[in-house]
């Protein structure tokens, strides 16, 4: 099952500096959407309020927001939202104890929940490195541990903290891969960028946060009158 996240009036200061206020704001059911703005901004501030790591000065998020740990690993409580950190934090274990960790209560049997642990990393292509310690993984490969973790769980909202940063291209496409089967499954991701790539091109809308608030358009009219316009250049410079 898919949800739907609002927040209204939400507010985030550090003292007397408001870093953002957001009257309101809609994520899901199946929604991609590009988090942009310039560095200091709140990207990452508004993305761990929406999560639930962090709690707003003021306003308030519907449904109510997880507790951490559900936040990460699912448990006991809500497992709907996941925040995927740009530096994501691994258990000491093994790379199958890490992403196992997020489905340890699932009722599954024990050969069950190896068959989806191993489907996970097969998707991100660290099968072969499923009983070797995270230690000996590089950041690109901790990512994508990461990610197994996190698309195991099946969020309905998966919250995307430069995924991409410092990625090789086949990290990317296989981050790619996972997000576009949560998509075609109903979920919904956020993700945050300093630039685009394969995966920011998945996303059908545009939030920036400029001037301290948050201005929201859909990426694919932005892209269709640019396509538009270049093809009608194109087609007066025919006709000349």
């Amino acid at each position: 099952m898919t949800i739907q996240l609002k927040a209204k009036q939400v507010s985030m200061r550090f003292k007397d500096r408001v870093l953002f206020h957001v009257p309101d704001l809609t994520i899901g059911p199946n929604a991609a959407i590009y988090l942009k703005g310039d560095n200091g901004v709140g990207k990452t501030t508004l993305l761990k309020i929406l999560a639930g790591l962090l709690k707003p000065t003021s306003g308030e998020i519907d449904p109510s927001s997880p507790r951490f740990m559900s936040c990460l690993f699912g448990g006991a409580g809500r497992k709907d939202v996941i925040y995927l950190h740009q530096s994501p934090y691994l258990f000491d274990g093994t790379v199958y104890q890490n992403v196992v960790y997020g489905i340890k209560h699932k009722r599954l049997d024990a050969q069950d929940k190896r068959a989806e642990v191993i489907s996970a990393l097969r998707s991100v292509g660290l099968e072969t490195l499923a009983d070797e310690h995270v230690s000996v993984l590089s950041g690109g490969e901790k990512q994508r541990v990461a990610m197994a973790r996190a698309w195991v769980l099946k969020p309905s909202i998966l919250l995307m903290d430069e995924p991409s940063a410092s990625l090789d291209h086949e990290s990317i496409e296989r981050l790619v891969y996972m997000a576009q089967d949560l998509l075609t499954h109903g979920s919904s991701i956020v993700i945050t960028s300093h630039q685009t790539n394969a995966l920011t091109k998945l996303c059908r809308k545009q939030w920036w946060i400029k001037d301290c608030t948050l201005i929201e358009s859909p990426l694919l009219q932005i892209i269709d009158k640019k396509q538009t316009d270049q093809e009608s250049d194109y087609a007066a410079s025919n006709s000349d």
